[in-house]
């Protein structure tokens, strides 16, 4: 297998399992660790086999077309630094994922977490894998997403929830920033490819636009790798199961700002500008978070708080400008991930165990967990810089970047002394973190009585531990070619010289180390009592991140609300007013200014038939406004009519695609509507004082009619002035020409929306399955109140009780009103179907197509539910619409995606002649499976609204005072 197609396996694989993962049963514990465990150890070992590609500095791409008009293409390039974080996410994932199947509860749908933390690591390569700065930041938001699906898996929690919500919104709006500062990089650069991008370094930097751009992108880093002022959302992610914590807070989501800020370092960093804000963000963050750290209560919120403090110290390093600073970094963001990982996994044993985290509580747990209490007594040292720990050397290699010469400020000069006291915190908190757990009296109040963990849990924690010990004493034939590697990637050959030896010999940084050492310890062992007793830490305990977070959503939150009081209206028709009025303009405009005028052909003359229809068409459209007022199902199908006459104007103007089509959705729209009418509230006859209607009312109504007037004129005019003239280089002409020898297809409408329009039509799509989604989920939380049904409520309980002892439902009653028997529009399914399916089979040459024919079934599930009823139409059928929506979704991407087997451009269809028995040589297009996934998308969003307001059409008791028993067969 060739690199190219490694790097495609490694990138998809955690996606697809994702998918699998999700359609377990939720009883399927063992299964879903097994997947997502193979998925992260051979996605481990594919990227092993591409290190020799990579060790001389190469970089190993694989590109495949995507927009390659607009120099977008699926880019996925690894390098030394790429391949190191890459095997972070999938080495530490895969330990996890071990981990977690001991930890989550059977109780929990653990299949879902699983789904959750294979989307996640899939994300994130996608984030380190990127060679296109959009796509980079396409996998950023993705990373976004699904951390807030992780942090709030606990749902039921509120905490979680808060939690979720506090970090998505922090992360998802810093990765809204980072796409603006790319595009600015896009537009300095005069492309988004990375390799191109990294060697415009000096034209980046020159630039006017680089100020504006480094900073946006450096909030989205800040946002992401919890920087100051933007850490607040890091310490309530804690919420989250531990193994989440584990993997998100230490190799994954929050080092994504600092894989970025070392990404772009060869083109962003050396200038002052990058040097202040940098280097000071990461000192404040270094600084805050380990003083919080120090007297924080909660076992995961030390470690939260520590983890601040080392994002912290490598956003310094890199913000040095220094080659040896970014070699520090690099090397701590590595020890970082293996001693926080294996501390997260520690504490999470010492909670299920012990059931608290709480430090108070805790203590003498050496004799009840030895072996836990020694690999986390390992890992603790290695955060706090004990010699022969990896730990150790990474923090040595800070103390020497500190002693260089930067700039020659104050904040240069007091650097060292700084580095000296915020690795004395470093040392505090881990010693207090260990003492406190592990040693002193043996707890009194603990909610379990403590113990060993499984075998197999600690399993991850041993090799974490292991490598944080071989890493600190053997560390040149460790992490030594591997680091070599990374750092080239980001420097190239201008490689500065460092040392990976344990032992240096006495000098400045091992008098600061050693410093640091003596005074965390004296620190903790003085303060040890006034730490138990004290709540937040002193000097910022009022900076409280998330009371400021919620003041600041509190003031965007009622800032809309203001602009919604200044523009928005609770009446549809002011919203209308201007809409039309806008688009009324904007159509007057080129005859105003551009000087356009009518075409000079002569017109034909008006079929006295054709003028017949309109005039039934304008006053059918004229009697639903008139009628509105007063009879709401009298508009219903005077509106139905006006729809019929454009059908039938489409069929006079030889468009039989667009006529069947309107026919179509006509129907299914009318019936919908039908179905929210009761919905609304009552409609009462308007009576005025004397007889007489206030002026305020009638200038209303003759506003709202001279607009109307006014947007029809201006809609006429325009389409005058199209069809009066020749239009020479229209762009129609090109989809006539080339419909059939490009496509396949003679039905120029089907295949510009299957074929040369498919993206716009994979967008559509997209936005009718999120419409179908989003009424469903609004219908099934809302129950009209009964004073807007027009029925006293207690004759409104008595009818639902009524209705449910005798089995009935909307589509019951319904069908005893009909003209036509039930049987026989059950029967009309399959004969519905059959049309359907021969829809969409015709649509590529004749009228037809997925569109119509999703309708087409939609008015089948319709006609059935008036017939039987929704409870034995949905038993007998089994709709789940929502399924069809994900098959329709799955199905068109994985249709574009088949070009890519052939090196084509992402949705590009492919047609050839088929000889089939009977029927003889015929047109065979892959469109017609992008096609048959508009089809299932239709079906699915349809039937997904229709189910909603069927059930909500349902009389239900707001406070029923018994509850039947179902009927038999009614589920």
């Amino acid at each position: 297998m060739s690199n190219e197609a490694l790097l495609l396996v490694i990138i998809t694989f955690p996606f697809l399992g994702s998918l699998l993962a999700a359609f377990l049963p939720s009883t399927a514990r063992n299964a879903a660790a097994a997947l997502a465990g193979t998925i992260a150890l051979v996605g481990t070992l594919l990227t092993a086999l591409l290190y020799s590609s990579v060790a001389d500095g190469a970089v190993v791409r694989s590109e495949i077309e995507w927009l390659p008009s607009l120099g977008l293409n699926l880019l996925i390039r690894i390098d030394g630094l790429s391949w190191i974080f890459s095997t972070l996410v999938l080495g530490i994932g895969a330990l996890v994922v071990l981990y977690a199947r001991y930890y989550m509860s059977p109780a929990d749908p653990v299949p879902r977490f699983f789904s959750f933390l294979l989307a996640f690591m899939g994300s994130m390569l996608g984030l380190v894998l990127s060679g296109n700065l959009v796509q980079l930041a396409f996998f950023w938001e993705l990373t976004s997403l699904f951390s807030f699906l992780l942090i709030g898996y606990w749902h039921h929690n509120r905490t979680a929830r808060d939690a979720a919500r506090m970090a998505l919104i922090a992360t998802a709006a810093g990765g809204l920033c980072l796409l603006i500062g790319i595009l600015v990089i896009g537009m300095i650069v005069g492309s988004y490819d990375l390799d191109q991008v990294l060697a415009s370094g000096d034209l980046i930097r020159s630039s006017d636009l680089y100020v504006p751009a480094l900073i946006l992108i450096l909030i989205g880093a800040f946002t992401k790798s919890a920087q100051f002022p933007f850490h607040f959302w890091l310490p309530h992610a804690m919420a989250a199961p531990t193994p989440v914590s584990a993997y998100l807070h230490s190799a994954t989501l929050v080092k994504a700002g600092v894989f970025l800020l070392m990404r772009l370092w060869p083109a962003l960093a050396g200038t002052d500008a990058w040097y202040f804000i940098v280097s000071s963000a990461g000192l404040a963050t270094l600084l805050v978070g380990a003083w919080s750290a120090i007297f924080q209560q909660d076992l995961k919120g030390l470690l939260a708080y520590s983890t601040i403090s080392h994002l912290g110290l490598i956003t310094l390093l890199l913000g040095l400008g220094s080659p040896l600073g970014a070699v520090a970094a690099i090397f701590h963001a590595v020890n970082h991930a293996t001693f926080k990982a294996s501390l997260f996994m520690a504490g999470g044993i010492i909670d299920h165990e012990a059931g608290t985290r709480d430090l108070r509580r805790l203590s003498g747990l050496y004799r009840y967990m030895p072996i836990t209490a020694t690999l986390a007594m390992v890992a603790a040292a290695a955060m706090a810089g004990v010699p022969l720990l990896n730990g150790f050397l990474s923090k040595e290699m800070f103390l020497s970047a500190s002693l260089e010469e930067h700039s020659g400020t104050v904040l240069d000069q007091l650097l060292p002394l700084i580095a000296t006291l915020a690795s004395a915190f470093s040392v505090l908190y881990s010693f207090r973190f260990i003492h406190q757990t592990f040693f002193g009296p043996a707890p009194t109040d603990l909610p379990r009585e403590p113990g060993e963990a499984p075998p197999w849990m600690r399993v991850p924690i041993e090799i974490l531990v292991l490598a944080c010990l071989l890493v600190g004493m053997l560390p040149s034939a460790t992490i030594g070619p591997f680091l070599a590697t990374a750092v080239r990637s980001v420097m190239g050959e201008d490689m500065p010289t460092y040392s990976l030896a344990v032992w240096h010999g006495f000098n400045r940084p091992l008098l600061m180390s050693v410093t640091a050492l003596v005074l965390g310890s004296i620190g903790y062992l003085a303060f040890r009592d006034a730490l138990n007793r004290r709540e937040g830490a002193p000097l910022i305990r009022h900076l409280k991140g998330r009371k400021i977070f919620e003041a600041g959503l509190a003031v965007v939150v009622s800032a809309a609300r203001g602009l919604e009081r200044l523009l928005g209206t609770r009446r549809l028709q002011p919203q209308l007013r201007l809409l039309v009025l806008v688009a009324f303009i904007a159509g007057l405009l080129p005859f105003l200014r551009l000087g356009y005028s009518l075409g000079g052909m002569e017109g034909t003359i008006v079929d006295p038939g054709f003028a017949v229809i309109w005039m039934i068409g304008g006053a059918c459209a004229i009697g639903a406004a008139w009628q509105a007022k007063y009879h709401r199902l009298a508009a219903l199908i005077l509106t139905g009519g006006a729809g019929l006459v454009s059908c039938i104007s489409f069929l006079w103007l030889s468009a039989p695609d667009l006529a069947l089509t309107q026919l179509l959705v006509e129907t299914v729209t009318t019936v919908l509507l039908l179905l929210g009418l009761r919905w609304l509230p009552k409609q009462l006859p308007e009576s005025w004082p004397e007889g007489r209607t206030p002026f305020a009312v009638r200038r209303r109504r003759a506003f709202d009619l001279a607009i109307a007037i006014a947007a029809g004129i201006g809609m006429t005019l325009i389409a005058y002035a199209v069809m009066t003239r020749t239009l020479p280089n229209s762009i129609s002409r090109f989809f006539v020409e080339r419909a059939y020898p490009d496509a396949g297809g003679t039905n120029v409408v089907n295949v510009i929306l299957v074929d040369f329009r498919a993206f716009d039509t994979l967008g559509e799509i997209t936005v009718l399955a999120i419409v179908g989604l989003t009424v469903f989920s609004l219908l099934r939380r809302f129950r009209p109140a009964p004073e807007s049904l027009g029925v006293p409520e207690q004759q409104l309980h008595q009818d639902a009780l009524d209705e449910a002892r005798e089995g009935r439902n909307v589509g019951d009653t319904l069908a005893n009103y009909l003209l036509v028997p039930s049987v026989i529009m059950e029967w009309l399914f399959p004969v519905i179907l059959v049309f359907a399916i021969y829809l969409w089979i015709r649509g590529h040459d004749m009228p037809g197509g997925g569109f119509a024919a999703g309708i087409a079934l939609s008015i089948a599930l319709i006609v059935q539910y008036m017939a039987a009823g929704t409870r034995r139409v949905e038993a007998r059928l089994r709709v789940q619409p929502a399924r069809w929506i994900g098959y329709g979704m799955l199905l068109a991407a994985l249709t574009g995606a088949g070009a890519w087997l052939f090196d084509r451009p992402f949705l590009t269809s492919h047609f050839s002649y088929l000889d089939i028995p009977l029927l003889g040589r015929m047109p065979v297009a892959s469109a017609l499976l992008f096609d048959l996934a508009v089809f299932l998308l239709v079906v699915g969003a349809t039937a997904l609204v229709l189910i909603a307001l069927a059930h909500q059409s349902i009389r239900r008791p707001f406070v029923p005072p018994v509850r039947p028993a179902p009927l038999e067969g009614e589920g």
